[in-house]
């Protein structure tokens, strides 16, 4: 939960948008005398030395110890995002590149590898997309194929483009007419049907059928409870090692915690789901994160749909001392241009 922000009166409200856009864009502590030339503000040095100590006081600055200059706090960034950063438009290039690179028609996790890696390229920070649950999407054909001994290759096609290749282990071993026969009367009864609706209906089925349609329809529950159950990639993560040249995150030690929470994803994931129902551009600030190391990086999200309908989350991860006025416009045309992309039945952005 977020701390309740402290009330401003305009001028600490501009002196603070001020301070912490300076700070953005050098990385250095911010003086009066450097906001008493560039604030804006018709006041002397000496008031605007009381503002700073006010904004400090209530925990929007802080001083480090080797300037007599102050930098902002994780409460500071959450004032200056909720209220005071003024959102630049994404350039008619930039949207123009996300439409190429992101294109309607294209297979899924191709879309989604994109998205990634254009997150990362365009803000030079780490990119992340949540995958949509297969679950979600009609299966159109599939196949099986077996391999040795008990385990089979099943091959999914699916109604978005995207084909899956997935081994499993079954009971017993079966020849390639058995799983031919399984194949054809999944395809004639269920393509076209979601895969969670597939397995429901199967389990409905073979309970209803007992004994006479018991031999198709358990090796059919067999091969299918496995094959249509999505693997466990919920997040694809482009551009990691650039925040190795971030000053903020230059210590090793905190980096290694950093990429261990990448290498496990599930401080990601969880932090992706949080933003699922919340529509338009989501931020969150150090602690906020979950993620490890918690002072010093920020998150940036949104959630991309298609046909009326939430898939997932994409985002940014880097350092608080991020141009939110840059990344925040980012995230949101590449959540409409792949929404767009997933659903060509909808206009482009």
């Amino acid at each position: 939960m977020n701390t309740p922000s402290p009330s401003l009166d305009p001028r600490a409200r501009q002196l603070l948008r001020a301070l912490i856009s300076r700070y953005i864009r050098d990385g250095e502590p911010v003086g009066s005398q450097t906001l008493a030339r560039h604030a804006g503000l018709e006041v002397s040095p000496a008031t605007i030395r009381n503002i700073l100590a006010e904004l400090e006081e209530v925990g929007l600055l802080s001083s480090p110890h080797t300037s007599a200059g102050r930098i902002p706090t994780a409460q500071g960034y959450r004032v200056f995002v909720d209220s005071l950063v003024q959102v630049k438009s994404l350039g008619d290039s930039e949207v123009a590149r996300l439409r190429s690179e992101l294109p309607s028609g294209a297979g899924t996790q191709a879309l989604l590898g994109n998205a990634s890696e254009l997150l990362s390229a365009m803000t030079h920070f780490v990119g992340v997309v949540s995958v949509p649950k297969r679950e979600q999407f009609a299966f159109r054909y599939i196949d099986f194929v077996p391999l040795d001994g008990k385990r089979v290759m099943a091959i999914l096609v699916f109604a978005d483009n995207d084909v899956q290749n997935r081994v499993i282990e079954t009971r017993r071993g079966y020849d390639r007419s058995e799983l031919e026969r399984i194949a054809n009367y999944l395809n004639t009864h269920f393509a076209g049907r979601p895969l969670a609706e597939i397995r429901a209906s199967l389990l409905r089925d073979l309970r209803k059928a007992q004994i006479e349609m018991e031999g198709l329809l358990a090796e059919s529950i067999e091969l299918a409870e496995q094959a249509l159950t999505p693997p466990n990639d919920d997040v694809v993560l482009a551009g990691q090692t650039r925040l190795m040249g971030v000053h903020e995150l230059s210590d090793l030690e905190r980096l290694r915690e950093l990429f261990e929470a990448f290498a496990r994803k599930r401080e990601i994931l969880q932090l992706l789901e949080r933003t699922i129902r919340a529509p338009g551009v989501r931020i969150f600030i150090g602690e906020e994160t979950g993620l490890a190391p918690h002072d010093g990086v920020s998150v940036v999200t949104a959630p991309y749909m298609a046909g009326g309908q939430v898939l997932g989350v994409l985002g940014v991860i880097g350092p608080t001392r991020m141009a939110y006025d840059r990344v925040i416009p980012v995230v949101q045309a590449a959540a409409d241009v792949l929404g767009a992309a997933l659903n060509p039945e909808t206009p482009a952005p």
